[in-house]
């Protein structure tokens, strides 16, 4: 094992839905402050992975560990408590809570009051507040209800709260979908900020235009099988384009340091 070089390491990883073969001896690694652009069609087995490594499906074969340490998570709240946090296209925040409550959803601060506990809702707004702040976010007041946000102003939320709560490896799943252009370009920033605060990311994707600008390598799954890895700077956005569509990893080195 790599314990010092690799945050994350899953080792010959199979997965088979009935007679469907979702994934084939997938080996995928994840290194401390990268971003992994992890691309493939529709069906290439992308989202298999990496609910495999959170814990919502058991591999039927393989390895995986996590700073080192071989981890077999039975529920994504085993793997939260690792580090490890997912934000989902619908983001799963709960429009008719303010932005303070879905902050802290599931973990808020409480006062004892006698034998009486009450959310700290001043607690709740001023650390809300701070971290936005910290990781670049702006929003207008902790209280105001999460339906009246943009797109991108919730994906912020969504970071900033796994940010918070010390999040080691961050999972983005299509985070950009029906994300505006400008919407897009910031949450790039806020992926890029989380990065320089220490974690590290993997940003699931079939859309090259969204994940080349902010990925440090790729990685290329079809029909259930890792086709190949790439770091930056050995292709354009056109070689991952053709990559994807051809389904063949054919440029450049395979195993690159």
């Amino acid at each position: 094992m790599h314990q010092d070089q690799y945050l994350v390491e899953m080792i010959k990883i199979r997965k088979k839905f009935g007679e469907v073969q979702a994934l084939k001896d997938v080996d995928f690694t994840v290194r401390r402050r990268e971003i992994v652009g992890l691309l493939g069609d529709n069906g290439a087995g992308k989202s298999t992975l990496v609910k495999i490594l959170t814990g919502i499906f058991p591999p039927d074969e393989g390895e995986i560990y996590f700073e080192g340490e071989r981890v077999n998570f039975s529920s994504p709240r085993q793997a939260r408590k690792m580090g490890i946090e997912t934000v989902y296209q619908d983001l799963s925040l709960i429009n008719l809570m303010n932005i303070s409550r879905n902050f802290f959803l599931g973990r808020e601060p409480v006062r004892k009051i006698g034998l009486f506990g009450l959310l700290d809702m001043k607690k709740m707004n001023n650390e809300c507040k701070k971290e936005l702040d910290q990781i670049g976010i702006r929003v207008r007041y902790t209280n105001e209800h999460v339906a009246v946000l943009s797109g991108g102003e919730r994906q912020a939320v969504s970071i900033g709260r796994c940010m918070y709560f010390g999040v080691k490896l961050l999972v983005l799943d299509e985070p950009l979908t029906s994300l505006s252009v400008r919407e897009q370009r910031t949450v790039l920033g806020y992926m890029e900020r989380a990065r320089e605060l220490g974690a590290s990311l993997i940003f699931i994707s079939h859309n090259v235009h969204h994940v080349y600008p902010v990925a440090d390598r790729f990685v290329f799954l079809d029909k259930g099988v890792k086709i190949g890895e790439r770091i930056k700077k050995e292709v354009s956005a056109d070689d991952v384009t053709e990559i994807i569509c051809s389904g063949k990893a054919t440029a450049k080195s395979e195993n690159p340091k």
